[in-house]
């Protein structure tokens, strides 16, 4: 299927790794350009030689720092859309926070991609069309265990972009929510070691544990995460905003999930 993205122009944070770099190289393989976004220089030369049709910036896409090098990047190109996707905050229990981790947990999970929204939105308001994907987590329809910063944050951005994408209805520009549950990153290998930590149980037995948790009975693979996403970044999606979806296996046990 043509998801007639050939030349279209997107912007991927968090794109040298896991869900964004899935995302990146299916839009490549869609024909896309796309400007990806991470702190690593090094994992950034990777892509370059992956695709001439990537270009890259260096830089943590939360900081508003790199939303002015994007700024100057894009300039009077027609950006088509942007996946906000960036690393959540550390996992804890909730007795275990302070105030400060939930200051900096809303630093970098919600007000970045306020900001960012508010910076690239006009001008896909004014060219009649654009598409704004935010990539949160499955802590959208249900919390995962140890996460409390991530669970809480997650639901303030959903929040933010239910309210937004009914303020903009009519624009062509569509936002929406992909929650991931449990696929093959590092993230969740972090997860892991510190469920395991906390736990006193072989990191094996943990990741076995998760997986069991799912309908499908196995940790996600990337690549199939980031063929919704492409979708949901395409032409076809026209009719779905303000919606937040999970790719979980079926982690989610309630009916709206």
């Amino acid at each position: 299927m043509d998801l007639q993205l050939k030349d279209k122009l997107f912007v991927v944070g968090g794109a040298t790794s896991g869900l964004g770099r899935a995302i990146v190289e299916a839009l490549v393989t869609e024909g896309a350009k796309v400007i990806a976004i991470a702190r690593t220089t090094s994992k950034l030369e990777t892509l370059k030689t992956y695709s001439e049709r990537i270009e890259t910036l260096a830089g943590d896409i939360a900081k508003e720092e790199t939303h002015i090098a994007l700024k100057e990047v894009l300039q009077s190109r027609k950006l088509t859309g942007v996946v906000l996707n960036s690393g959540g905050p550390p996992a804890m229990p909730a007795l275990e926070t302070s105030l400060n981790d939930w200051d900096e947990a809303y630093k970098n999970v919600v007000r970045w991609k306020i900001a960012l929204t508010k910076e690239l939105l006009p001008g896909m308001m004014e060219q009649g069309y654009g598409r704004i994907l935010f990539i949160e987590s499955v802590a959208t329809k249900q919390p995962v265990e140890n996460l409390v910063l991530s669970n809480a944050m997650r639901l303030a951005v959903t929040g933010y972009v239910k309210t937004l994408s009914q303020e903009i209805g009519g624009s062509g520009v569509t936002m929406n929510i992909l929650g991931p549950g449990y696929h093959a990153t590092q993230r969740m290998e972090n997860l892991f070691a510190k469920s395991s930590e906390l736990k006193g149980i072989p990191e094996e037995e943990i990741r076995e544990s998760f997986a069991n948790q799912t309908a499908v009975k196995e940790i996600g693979n990337p690549n199939d995460f980031a063929s919704l996403a492409v979708w949901l970044l395409s032409p076809y999606s026209r009719y779905v905003t303000g919606q937040t979806l999970t790719v979980d296996g079926g982690l989610v046990k309630g009916v709206m999930g």
